[in-house]
């Protein structure tokens, strides 16, 4: 069995689909399409733009989610027998899966950036990977604080947590002093975390008022981790998904007891095969 996953923020890089773009008419439709979408001229960003530029979450998660989108129709991978997505890719899935078009998936993947850049004006939070430790050790002394919380559950020695910045240095240094590495992300705010919480309201009134129907094949949730082809839980977990964990390391370990022994990354970068490949070393993955 094989399985479409699709990558999010942190996949970005400068210069992102601009040879797809040269070398494909179709991709240069999709491209051009987009940027009528949003109003803006993201290609030109995306080609052209800084690291920085491309830092900026209203600008990486709708290049992402497009220059994915882009892979999965060059690549003709069709009717794979599950999908997934980290974070922002989960709404890639879902397009690739038939339960959203292109143009609204665009619009929510937009929305929900925004929001969450608005979320991140809100309050001083960020975000750190803790690395070498059980996912259980990291969960106890995030506990310890009020304002820290496992954020990425990516694979086996590799969990990011998001908290305010007052706190995170000090988070830092307990995990460094029980021997696991502790490095600082720099990245817009604590994502997947209770600091996202005024986002979740924008991006909930967005999602209601979108067309979903059901995906050509499970689609395997950051929330719960669990396949799930039911149009009204779907959407309530893209919702919650915004200040709940990413269960990646859960997510991949579902998928192969489902019976998936091909993981096919599709979009910008490998990050994705790399954590599959440290969760599950004789599994397959290819890229697209």
């Amino acid at each position: 069995m094989k399985a479409l996953i699709f990558p999010g923020q942190g996949s970005q890089f400068e210069g992102m689909g601009k040879d797809i773009y040269e070398s494909s008419d179709q991709a240069k439709k999709i491209f051009i399409n987009s940027n009528d979408i949003l109003g803006f001229d993201i290609t030109d960003v995306m080609f052209n733009g800084s690291k920085d530029d491309l830092k900026k979450t209203d600008i990486t998660q709708p290049a992402i989610f497009i220059h994915s989108y882009v892979c999965y129709e060059l690549g003709k991978v069709r009717r794979p027998d599950a999908y997934a997505g980290h974070s922002l890719g989960e709404f890639t899935a879902l397009v690739c899966s038939g339960s959203l078009s292109f143009e609204d998936g665009l619009c929510l993947v937009l929305e929900r950036a925004r929001a969450m850049s608005s979320a991140c004006s809100e309050s001083d939070s960020t975000m750190a990977a803790i690395l070498g430790l059980e996912d259980n050790i990291v969960k106890r002394i995030c506990e310890d604080f009020d304002d820290i919380e496992a954020a990425n559950f990516n694979c086996k020695g590799q969990v990011v947590i998001s908290g305010s910045t007052e706190s995170m240095p000090n988070a830092c240094e307990v995990f460094k002093e029980i021997g696991a590495k502790a490095i600082p992300l720099s990245v817009g705010g604590g994502f997947h975390s209770k600091f996202m919480e005024p986002a979740k309201t924008k991006l909930e009134d967005a999602i209601k008022s979108v067309n979903f129907t059901k995906p050509n094949a499970p689609i395997y949730q950051n929330l719960d981790a669990q396949d799930n082809q039911d149009i009204n839980l779907i959407k309530e977990n893209l919702i919650s998904q915004l200040t709940s964990p990413v269960l990646w390391t859960q997510t991949i370990n579902n998928m192969i007891s489902g019976g998936v022994d091909l993981f096919i990354e599709c979009g910008p970068g490998r990050v994705l095969q790399g954590l599959v490949k440290k969760i599950n070393r004789k599994i397959s993955t290819e890229s697209i």
